[in-house]
């Protein structure tokens, strides 16, 4: 008897089976696809049901192919090889046809570093108009991976599930307070368990320089301990010249106000601050037109400039 035909399968959940092919597990095939582990167990029993084949073999240690499933991820290869180039050519084909180009960046970047790289870009493609949304870093990765933007810029402490790239500059957070809060006049640094005891003004959750802070502490087993959220680096900044406590930003945002003397800094210890701005795009391949354009412009510059100086 002929099977019906059922249709061509879906493509990204071919992926997914040669992810667990490859990995040997659906929950590390699920952390490669930047989606949950219950969701890739679901589509592939889809797929054995389209298919009408027992592809994997499921135990507690793990999970492997049947004979069919060899059969067929073999069959898939080349097809996915064959998208991918598909996709990749037709995207080439519409970059190069691009007039605007949608990007995504954190405020810290998009108020300190994108205008520069902006002045470079529409120097190199002065035909190429440039839409910029300015969100919180969780928010930046959404468009990403949505192919709302095609390129992000990031300020979080690791590379968003599911995507790809590469580290264009960095900064250092700093404790900063009112010119007459006690902290202000005090000799010794502030140390972790200290600032985590602490009500702090900060940014909302999914802010890289939340999660930056957030990862810092994290290191010595501490959470901060939020006071007052908010979700512009401004608000913050006029919270904490009126006395609503310290905050911890990025020193790129506070140098003007503190060396206006409307903010004081707070000298830290056993804290690494430290972090690193990323510009991301989607897996698959790497940027090209306007996209390629800004990030190799992005990266032109964090080689001439160099890691920021680290404040004592």
């Amino acid at each position: 008897m002929t099977m019906r035909w059922r249709g061509m399968p879906d493509l990204d959940t071919l992926s997914l089976l040669l992810a667990v092919a490859e990995t040997g597990s659906f929950g590390r095939a699920a952390a490669a696809s930047g989606i949950s582990q219950p969701a890739v167990s679901l589509r592939l029993r889809a797929l054995e049901r389209r298919l009408g084949l027992v592809l994997l073999e499921r135990s507690t240690t793990g999970s492997s192919l049947t004979a069919s499933g060899r059969i067929v991820v073999d069959w898939a290869r080349p097809l996915l090889d064959s998208a991918e180039t598909f996709t990749r050519s037709v995207a080439t084909l519409a970059e190069q046809h691009q007039d605007r180009l949608r990007v995504a960046a954190s405020l810290t970047i998009a108020d300190h570093l994108f205008p520069r790289w902006l002045a470079g870009f529409h120097a190199a493609l002065p035909e190429v108009a440039v839409s910029l949304q300015v969100i919180n870093s969780d928010h930046v990765a959404e468009l990403v991976r949505a192919g709302d933007a095609a390129l992000g810029f990031v300020e979080g402490p690791a590379v968003p599930g599911g995507l790809r790239s590469r580290v264009v500059g960095g900064d250092e957070l700093i404790v900063v307070t009112a010119p007459d809060h006690r902290w202000a006049r005090r000799r010794q640094p502030i140390g972790p368990a200290e600032l985590a005891a602490t009500p702090l003004v900060l940014r909302e959750s999914g802010s890289g320089t939340r999660e930056a802070f957030e990862a810092a502490l994290a290191v010595h087993g501490l959470a901060p301990l939020p006071g007052v959220e908010l979700g512009s680096t401004a608000a913050i900044k006029a919270a904490v010249a009126a006395g609503a406590g310290p905050t911890v930003l990025s020193e790129l945002t506070v140098d003007a106000e503190i060396a206006a003397g409307r903010l004081a800094a707070v000298p830290t210890t056993a804290l690494d601050l430290s972090r690193q701005f990323r510009a991301i795009w989607r897996s698959g391949r790497t940027p090209g037109g306007p996209a390629g354009t800004l990030l190799a412009i992005s990266l032109r510059r964090r080689a001439a400039v160099g890691p920021p100086p680290r404040r004592q």
